[in-house]
């Protein structure tokens, strides 16, 4: 029987086939290859633990609080030596049933493919989020049904020569994930800025990796904090993220970089405003790979 490429390689060929990607990143044709190579060999010896088509039931087997309103929830695989298997820019999907309605939600795990037996998620709960108040109320034990991989980014090593990032929030995992993948590799000289917003310094989260990365690849990696409410003797940003703030901390626009966008709505249509006033290509109301600024 014919070999198939896993549904995740299958998801990257549509988007680099994209025809305003085809222009500009004919090298990812020999990224792409590889990758479908070392799936193919990779499916044979292990068990694929998502489904992009269904969503299929993985159990709460710890819950951590982390914050006044952030909890991180570790769900089991099926085998102790099982992986997630997530593409890099890659999220998964919560489906979950709420007053007689399906509902999903889009989360990006915090631990790498390098862990085995689990994978964790940091959400943050809103007075009016459906599924993030769902998620709280959940106890060991419980079983959380979910679907994947989503999205429509993929992380390629030197794709641009730099990077800029910004997150509000829970919107960090995804950037977090797309930095762990750039500075653990030797090869990948891309250079990220990274705006980070939040309300107060209880609420940033993940704070104590991003500095220790941004300590240890200081020639790679920028980060600027930005606080609603800041504490005392506070050198960082104030306030919102403004178009001065873009414009200080993020690389101008160029055809050698891109802009990534991950936080909550308002925040992210602020973010639009403002990046199209700096001149940079405005976005599609649903972000493709190729373009100058990437909303997750």
């Amino acid at each position: 029987m014919a070999i198939r490429a896993p549904a995740s390689l299958r998801t990257v060929y549509r988007i680099l086939c994209d025809p305003l990607i085809l222009g500009t990143t004919a090298t990812v044709a020999s990224i792409t290859l590889a990758l479908w190579f070392y799936s193919s060999r990779h499916a044979r010896s292990s068990t694929r633990v998502l489904d992009q088509h269904a969503a299929k039931p993985f159990v709460l087997v710890e819950k951590i609080r982390v914050n006044h309103n952030t909890s991180l929830y570790r769900f089991a695989l099926p085998n102790p030596t099982d992986s997630l298997h997530l593409p890099v820019g890659q999220h998964i999907s919560i489906v979950a049933t709420i007053d007689g309605k399906q509902i999903k939600r889009n989360y990006t795990p915090t631990t790498t493919n390098d862990t085995r037996g689990h994978f964790d998620l940091m959400i943050k709960t809103y007075p009016t989020g459906l599924v993030s108040s769902y998620m709280e109320k959940l106890e060991r034990g419980d079983v959380v049904h979910i679907q994947g991989p989503k999205g429509a980014y993929f992380y390629v090593p030197n794709g641009v020569r730099e990077l800029g990032m910004v997150a509000g929030g829970s919107g960090i995992t995804p950037m977090l994930a797309i930095i762990r993948a750039t500075l653990r590799n030797p090869k990948d000289t891309t250079k990220i800025s990274l705006v980070y917003a939040n309300n107060a310094l209880d609420d940033i989260l993940l704070k104590t990796e991003l500095d220790r990365l941004e300590r240890q690849y200081a020639d790679q990696l920028r980060i600027y904090y930005v606080l609603i409410v800041p504490p005392p003797g506070w050198t960082q940003g104030v306030g919102y993220v403004t178009k001065d703030i873009l414009r200080s901390w993020m690389p101008p626009p160029g055809k050698d970089m891109q802009l990534l966008v991950c936080g909550p709505p308002p925040m992210i249509d602020d973010i639009e405003k403002a990046t199209i006033e700096l001149g940079y290509t405005p976005p599609r109301s649903v972000s493709k790979l190729a373009d100058q600024v990437f909303k997750f």
